[in-house]
């Protein structure tokens, strides 16, 4: 059986069917238009399988795995978009998902890595950040700034900065967080979170594919005993 998690910039693969695989990677502009997945996740999931998890869904069911306390909040940060769920007592309290305040948050990180040439492990938590509600909107603050004679080092620190707590009061301000999704490699958007963070990697939504496909296996089994 096979998962996938189907990002707006990258695709993450896990195959059940190989004993000890690792995830695999795949840029979203890369993936095969016949892509055929077993369950999928992921906001062009649908496109590529006949059975779809919702993301919040999958995080919550990832979550649950990976976490051992009963009272949590899981925020994932993507490529598109901002979603967080809160435990209490072990049991669901809240959710939510933003794709238009934290439009592109993600997606607009990365570019700038690229277009300034920068190495985020070498960039250290400005004592200011700008005020960013939207990715794409952000830069111009980081263009005022450079105009103004902020080092560009500096001011996408600044942006990087205000993404983070954004995201933070998103999330409800805890004072700890679990982390998931892409950015959880970039240490400058680690660091700049105002609480105790901690990291679980980019694949938490395969995990929770993988309990669905541990349902889906079991109800099969069931119904085979019921013949």
């Amino acid at each position: 059986m096979i998962l996938g998690d189907f990002g707006t910039t990258y695709c993450k693969f896990l195959d059940l069917a190989k004993p000890g695989a690792l995830p695999t990677i795949v840029p979203s502009r890369e993936l095969w238009p016949d892509t055929r997945v077993d369950i999928a996740t992921g906001h062009n999931g649908q496109r590529f399988a006949d059975h779809y998890v919702n993301e919040l869904i999958a995080l919550a069911r990832g979550g649950e795995i990976l976490i051992p306390e009963k009272d949590y909040v899981l925020l994932d940060c993507g490529s598109r978009d901002i979603k967080f769920i809160k435990y209490k007592n072990g049991k669901l309290e809240d959710m939510g998902w933003n794709a238009e305040c934290g439009a592109s948050m993600g997606f607009t990180i990365e570019l700038l890595k690229k277009y300034y040439e920068l190495d985020y492990d070498d960039l250290q938590v400005p004592d200011h950040s700008f005020s960013v509600t939207c990715g794409v909107l952000g830069m111009s603050d980081i263009f005022d700034a450079v105009i103004s004679g902020v080092e560009v080092a500096e001011a996408v620190a600044r942006f990087v900065k205000g993404i983070a707590i954004n995201a933070y009061r998103f999330a409800g301000s805890p004072a700890a967080i679990y982390l998931s999704g892409g950015l959880c490699d970039n240490p400058l958007f680690v660091k700049s979170f105002p609480c105790q963070v901690t990291t679980l990697g980019r694949f938490v939504l395969l995990t929770g594919l993988s309990a669905e496909a541990q349902r889906i296996n079991q109800s099969n089994q069931d119904d085979n005993n019921g013949r």
